[in-house]
């Protein structure tokens, strides 16, 4: 269990916490060993000088008793603290249970639950755990506000607060017993009129936003890929028409793959329109998107294509090598941190088929060093490049926009 490090660019960056426990494991084991064989040592040593005086036999035998008993207990001490250790770093169980602030419901979601017919012979194990994210432990308060609802009743109409906790980390979240708010959707379109018609303020639930209807959020930037994403008469030209060299057409880059694409997966933000232009073409697309400053995941599922809300920090929730083409653009630099780009980058290509393209959008690139450091990375998984084209602006800033083809890895 040594430290984990992670090569960017020429430097290195390294998590502290997992080479602090690393150590204190490793010294504890030494420990335990050291002590184990000290007593084991004493205890032979004391039995071999007393074996000439019979008469001392039995006090020998007595003393070897209670070493061998002192050992074995400083075995089990230090397989218990070794056993706590390896949670606090594995990053399970670190919810303490027995504060005064944990809810009722909370607490009945984290027992461990045993299963009634023994160990289960396929997967070899006894008891079912609930999955719940272990950044959680660092919101409590939060947590506890958030599984504070009646059992079977109502769910509180606070979804801003769960999107607070899935930003922080704790995802999955624990809410299970209770039930959602509903709206009313009365005036969605059938599908494919669905894709472009606009959608009406009713259909959505704007509780814990700032703006209260659609009008309110056009012409708003809520974030590096939407800029009045929700007025879908802007949006009708994107992907259909270029309005730069960075722009790519979604037809040019589909005959890129000889008609080889069926299922993508987009993660760039914005309001569905990427979907919405592959499902006119037949392939369907999932598009990632949490409600920061606009209702995202309803218009999405308005429109008739399928959101995915959660955040880019978490691991996605797709088997290996199923979709044949990912589309990203800025909002891959999550944070503007390389170590965090790079964990998103390699579970994208996880998620990727060999053979399927990546496709990034018009991806701002600051400065010449964060240039170089993208190109590196992508450089690093092997990918061709089918289109490469960077757009310079002045102070080394730019765009770069590319369609790469993943490899097959042997």
């Amino acid at each position: 269990m040594g430290s984990v490090s992670l090569k960017i660019g020429d430097g290195t960056a390294r998590f502290r916490r997992t080479s602090v426990c690393s150590s204190a494991v490793n010294l504890l084991m030494l420990f335990s060993v050291v002590t184990t064989n000290l007593f084991a040592l004493y205890a032979f040593s004391s039995h071999s000088q007393s074996s000439s005086h019979p008469l001392h036999h039995s006090n020998n035998i007595s003393l070897v008793s209670q070493h061998l008993s002192l050992i074995l207990r400083e075995i089990d001490t230090s397989q218990r603290k070794l056993a706590q250790m390896e949670k606090q770093i594995l990053g399970y169980e670190s919810i303490d249970l027995s504060r005064p602030n944990i809810v009722p419901e909370l607490k009945l979601f984290l027992l461990r639950h045993q299963l009634p017919l023994g160990k289960d012979s396929r997967t070899g194990i006894t008891e079912m755990v609930s999955s719940v994210g272990h950044s959680c432990e660092r919101s409590p308060d939060l947590l506890s506000q958030y599984m504070s609802y009646k059992v079977f009743d109502r769910c509180p109409d606070d979804w801003s607060l769960g999107q607070k906790l899935i930003l922080r980390g704790c995802e999955p979240l624990p809410r299970r017993r209770c039930l959602a708010k509903t709206v009313a959707k009365q005036d969605l379109k059938p599908f494919p009129e669905s894709l472009w018609r606009p959608v009406g303020n009713k259909s959505v639930n704007w509780s814990g936003l700032g703006c209260k209807g659609f009008d309110c959020l056009k012409g708003k930037k809520l974030g590096s890929d939407c800029v009045g994403c929700f007025d879908l008469g802007s949006e009708k030209d994107r992907f259909v028409k270029v309005k730069g060299k960075n722009d790519f057409l979604v037809d040019d880059v589909l005959g890129l793959a000889n008609g080889k694409i069926r299922i993508g997966f987009d993660v760039s933000g914005g309001s569905g329109t990427f979907a919405a232009r592959m499902a006119e073409r037949n392939v369907t697309v999932i598009t990632n998107a949490l409600n920061n400053g606009g209702p995202f995941s309803e218009f999405i599922a308005a429109r008739g294509v399928f959101p995915l809300f959660l955040s880019l920090d978490h691991r996605f929730p797709f088997h290996d090598n199923v979709f044949d083409l990912v589309h990203g653009s800025s909002g891959l630099d999550v944070e503007g941190k390389p170590e965090k780009m790079e964990f998103l980058m390699f579970d994208l290509d996880r998620v990727l088929k060999p053979g399927g393209l990546f496709w990034l959008d018009n991806f701002y690139c600051a400065s010449d060093v964060k240039k170089k450091e993208l190109t590196r990375l992508i450089e690093r998984f092997g990918y061709k490049k089918l289109k490469w084209v960077i757009g310079e602006k002045a102070d080394g800033q730019g765009n770069l926009s590319a369609v790469l083809q993943k490899p097959v890895r042997v």
